[in-house]
């Protein structure tokens, strides 16, 4: 099926097709991925949304191997940058090179790409780097263009960044500004596997042989599959009840106690775009052209965990922005008709 080209509406063989594919490539990061069955279909929902994830966990869980597996099964141009303290915007961005040219002795100066431009790129424990570093993905990420000495360039499409980070109590980790969190659709969370999960991981990554991840997929699947998205329905019930979600979220005398007791700033409304998206995409991903409540509720954590700020309360009581989701959609009444 890679590189099969679809037609912009969807019929009902495109669908089975696409099922195919997509079945296929969970199959594929299976190869070298054991469990996180729920990490995977969120990363696979930030792809098809055409959104970018930030992936968080404690090291040693697999966040980098996730992402590599990835790129490999989707035949895309993949980059990997581990940031660490001293590395520069230029590094990613890329920077100016003086050249001369042999014949007529001139000079001039050219652009040298930085690994930024490619399909997959990987920032690696992104919150390694200091905020000056950080910033320099803002363009990147929300334009797709990367501006030098006044000029504009384009990135190649697809365009995905997937970036890890460590907790921040770790040590050498610098918070990442609230403007760049939310250029991020989803924030995943990476936990421990099971017991089950942590004794295959011993058996595949302990013996002679490393599992082989065939490619599945191209970019022009890609797009295509994002153009789709865009077409998944959402009925009108269903949006005045995102609307309402994150709405509920903000501070204010009408909020519910939650918000009230532990929020300092709710979310904006980039994170309804986030959360229409992203049920689009995990509607298509399990097969249907209509969003539903459970699809909403399934990335609400997800969408909104990053772009809520608690108060000195929640961190006194141990309360996280998870808490505090789940209690706004355990408040909201179900959605009306469409």
């Amino acid at each position: 099926m890679a590189g099969t080209q679809m037609t912009s509406t969807p019929t009902e063989a495109d669908i089975a097709a696409r099922l195919d594919q997509l079945g296929q490539l969970r199959g594929a990061i299976g190869q070298a991925i054991v469990g996180q069955d729920a990490v995977v279909e969120q990363l696979l929902v930030g792809l098809l949304a055409g959104g970018h994830c930030l992936i968080e966990g404690v090291p040693g869980l697999g966040k980098t191997l996730l992402v590599r597996t990835l790129g490999q099964a989707l035949s895309l141009d993949f980059r990997r940058v581990q940031f660490t303290p001293d590395l520069m915007p230029s590094d990613i961005l890329g920077t100016e090179v003086l050249e001369e040219d042999h014949g007529t002795g001139h000079r001039h100066f050219r652009f040298q790409p930085g690994p930024v431009f490619t399909n997959l790129f990987l920032a690696d424990e992104l919150n390694r780097t200091p905020p000056k570093t950080q910033a320099a993905l803002l363009e990147a990420m929300q334009e797709h263009t990367v501006s030098y000495a006044g000029v504009t360039h384009s990135l190649a499409e697809p365009f995905f960044v997937l970036a890890t980070q460590n907790p921040l109590e770790q040590a050498g980790t610098y918070p990442l500004p609230e403007a760049q969190l939310d250029r991020f659709l989803l924030n995943i969370r990476v936990g421990y596997p099971t017991a089950a999960e942590e004794r295959e991981i011993l058996v595949q990554t302990t013996g002679g042989t490393t599992a082989a991840v065939p490619q599945v997929m191209t970019g022009p699947d890609i797009v295509a599959l994002q153009a789709w998205v865009r077409q998944v329905h959402v009925g009108a019930g269903l949006l005045s009840w995102i609307t309402a979600l994150v709405r509920s979220s903000r501070p204010g005398p009408e909020a519910p106690a939650a918000v009230r007791d532990y929020v300092r700033w709710g979310a904006g409304p980039r994170a309804g775009q986030a959360l229409v998206l992203a049920a689009k995409a995990r509607a298509l991903l399990h097969g249907r052209l209509a969003a539903t409540r459970e699809d909403v509720a399934a990335l609400a954590a997800p969408v909104m965990r990053h772009r809520l700020l608690l108060s000195f309360a929640a961190e006194a009581e141990r309360k996280t922005t998870d808490d505090v989701v789940a209690a706004l959609l355990s408040a909201l009444p179900a959605p009306g008709p469409d």
